[in-house]
């Protein structure tokens, strides 16, 4: 019976020391675990002084029961406790002071640890403002009409040297069109087999090659009943009349080119013949009139004998 009433028995004594109050537990928790004040609060990304007034149960010294809550969850999840009964703790204790009565609020904040550092937010709001003020800029260049200046700089350019139109229809864009011109069995195919048409096309039928095709080619046996359009343009007769044609390449790009290579194969118109030169006369021979004498120049170069020069010899 003595030992059970003795002050310094171990049951009186380890009774004495068991913590009554939540801020009581979590700094007995603290020092078990040989962390000092500092370490929590790098661990929660709290302030000391905060973390301070937990442990000494001094809640009028937070900002509200909500964060007086929140940092003390925080505190017990980073020494191991349960936080659950510490943030009920807490809640009992406020509502028993004078802070409960004036200093309620409807919300709890969130877990401190998990709150981005102020220089992260900081950068975060630079790097907005920046980007706004950019795009502000850009639109107001982009809105503003260029003055009188800029135009006549613009206008004095060469020709070389100023912004290229709108670039060519490049031919993959440009529709194929095969049109029967009389009733006429076609497969039109591509690089895989997938047959993209096949059957008997009647005559004044419209086939559009799918933009998509890949390679197609055309097998038929009349290929003069199919007339072939790219883009509008008409293009030369896939082969000749009649005459079975297998694995021709029907795409925009192959069909131009077949109609630029059938424009550069044609013949030339034949040359004019040559006008031969007419005949040269021979001059008579002159006579002299000096009866005394008379003499005869010498004759010319022997040349043809042509009729009139046959009449004119004496």
């Amino acid at each position: 019976m003595t030992e059970d009433v003795h002050p310094e028995s171990g049951a009186i004594g380890a009774s004495a020391a068991q913590p009554t109050t939540p801020g009581a537990t979590l700094r007995a928790a603290r020092e078990a675990q040989g962390l000092s004040l500092s370490d929590i609060a790098t661990r929660t990304r709290i302030a000391q002084r905060q973390l301070d007034a937990i442990e000494r149960d001094d809640y009028p010294a937070l900002p509200g029961i909500p964060y007086a809550v929140g940092f003390a969850r925080a505190y017990a999840r980073a020494v191991g406790l349960d936080e659950v009964a510490i943030a009920a703790d807490v809640r009992r204790a406020v509502s028993e002071s004078d802070l409960g009565a004036t200093r309620y609020e409807a919300f709890e904040p969130l877990d401190p640890a998990r709150v981005p550092p102020r220089k992260l937010a900081w950068v975060v709001a630079i790097v907005v403002v920046l980007l706004v003020a950019g795009y502000t800029v850009w639109r107001t260049q982009l809105l503003t009409p260029p003055t009188g200046e800029q135009i006549a700089q613009r206008d004095a350019q060469p020709a070389s040297a100023r912004p290229a139109g709108p670039p060519p229809v490049a031919p993959a864009a440009q529709p194929v069109v095969f049109t029967a011109v009389d009733d006429v069995w076609l497969r039109i195919y591509d690089e895989a087999g997938e047959r993209l048409k096949d059957g008997l096309m009647k005559k004044g039928e419209r086939f559009t090659l799918p933009p998509a095709a890949k390679n197609p080619m055309i097998l038929t046996g009349r290929p003069q009943a199919l007339a072939v359009t790219v883009g509008g343009k008409p293009i030369p007769p896939l082969g000749e009349a009649d005459r079975t044609i297998a694995d021709v390449p029907v795409s925009a790009e192959a069909l131009l080119a077949r109609g630029a290579s059938r424009a550069t194969t044609i013949d030339p118109p034949p040359a004019a013949p040559a006008r031969r030169a007419a005949p040269r006369r021979a001059s008579p021979s002159p006579v002299s009139t000096d009866s005394a004498a008379p003499t005869v120049a010498p004759a010319p170069v022997p040349e043809p004998a042509t009729p009139a020069a046959a009449e004119t010899r004496p």
